[in-house]
């Protein structure tokens, strides 16, 4: 699968995104469907679990502070109070998946945030990058 973040490419993954060397971000599509099929964990600052999406699905949400809008082809992850869009992804092609915008914390506690135009983790970013992942994860930050 090839993923896009921002304008990054990595092409030939499994599936997986990787932040800071921890797999935070798992993507796929049912083996009927073809649906998008994502598996994500969203942290806090210091690292606590908030909320987690299984199968595109949110299974555990503290103070129910975060919704999930999906279709066959893509998933976005809002937080309810301020409207900010914390993840968003497209399936654009049957193998290859967009991740053109979001913003969260890693499990390492640090702020990522994803634009059009690039990726970025406190002073680490990466723009306009094609990367062959050789049948492992995307790997950021």
């Amino acid at each position: 699968m090839d993923i896009e973040i921002g304008s990054n490419l990595y092409r030939n993954t499994n599936g997986t995104i990787e932040v800071e060397g921890v797999p935070q971000i798992q993507l796929a599509h049912h083996s009927v469907t073809g649906a998008l099929l994502v598996n994500f964990a969203l942290f806090d600052s210091t690292g606590r679990m908030l909320a987690k999406v299984v199968d595109s699905t949110l299974m555990f949400n503290e103070r129910r502070a975060y919704e999930v809008a999906k279709t066959d082809t893509s998933l976005a992850m809002r937080e309810v109070g301020s409207g900010k869009i914390l993840l968003k992804l497209e399936a654009k092609a049957p193998d290859v998946v967009s991740f053109p915008r979001g913003e969260f914390h890693t499990m390492k506690g640090r702020l990522l945030q994803v634009s059009g135009t690039e990726w970025k983790i406190d002073k680490q970013q990466k723009s306009g990058v094609t990367k062959d992942a050789q049948g492992g994860a995307a790997s950021i930050g």
